[in-house]
């Protein structure tokens, strides 16, 4: 696991670190860091000596979500965005279903497809500078990455509506209080813990823990919501309010949609 440039992946002894590195994009998911994603959870998932996985994300930066001036760039049909949705979501539900633990240490900024790839994760470690963010629909967007089928499970129908539909940002405390993150940690102790808690599973059953993960998940639904999301996401991905949004931010330019509102636009 060495031929990579955005992930910096990394053993230490029977737990597989990766961490996010493209400081220039604050560890957005460019097409490079898709690809090797997809590359490095699939190795992980066929290594029987790889017994829990641990995420993070360098310079103090979880995942700053989707590479905006590449989707920008993109000229894509309905049909093309649904395959590229899918494309993603391929690896996104492997590690959903991954038959080993997954550990995500969150500090700094989870944003969009980045909370995403945190919710991914069996436990949600977070530094007191995290944030989490459903960006979506600011840009006109839908939850994507299985958010879908994570987010309710963990915070419940009614507070996922919520996140999803405001777009706000949570806070580490409000995280830590709603269930989203397990533990908040100082920086410096939030890697070592992550990495900590990952090597308590070596000698556990790697069978009992893929059970317990099997049963506990809904393969079903999963399958369901997602094929959902590639849907509602290429239509969304057409609309002129994405790209509107998109070009705005750019441009560095405010978003038409705010949370709560103006006091111009609520008037």
């Amino acid at each position: 696991m060495n031929d990579f440039s955005a992930l910096r992946c990394e053993r230490h002894g029977s737990t597989a670190l990766l961490t996010l590195d493209t400081p220039a994009n604050r560890n957005a998911f460019t097409p490079a860091m898709r690809e090797e994603l997809a590359r490095a959870i699939a190795q992980v998932r066929g290594d029987s000596e790889v017994r829990a996985l641990v995420l993070a994300g360098a310079n103090g930066q979880f995942c700053s979500g989707g590479d905006l001036r590449g989707i920008a760039d993109a000229k894509l049909d309905n049909a093309g965005w649904r395959e590229r949705m899918q494309a993603t979501q391929r690896w996104f539900s492997e590690l959903i279903q991954l038959d080993k633990p997954v550990i995500a240490a969150v500090d700094g900024a989870a944003y969009g497809a980045g909370f995403s790839l945190a919710l991914a994760a069996d436990f949600v470690l977070a530094s007191p500078r995290a944030r989490f963010c459903m960006s979506f629909l600011k840009l006109g967007l839908v939850p994507d990455c299985g958010a879908f089928y994570t987010l309710p499970r963990v915070v419940g129908a009614q507070r996922a509506r919520e996140l999803m539909l405001s777009a706000r940002e949570v806070g580490a405390a409000e995280a830590l209080e709603l269930g989203i993150a397990m533990e908040l940690h100082e920086p410096e102790q939030l890697l070592p813990r992550a990495l900590a808690l990952a090597e308590s599973f070596a000698g556990a059953s790697p069978l009992a823990v893929s059970l317990v993960k099997r049963a506990t998940g809904d393969a079903g639904a999963l399958a369901a919501l997602l094929d959902t999301e590639a849907n509602v996401q290429a239509l969304a991905f057409g609309s002129a309010e994405h790209r509107e949004a998109v070009t705005r931010f750019l441009n560095k330019k405010p978003l038409p949609f705010q949370w709560p509102a103006h006091k111009e636009q609520a008037q």
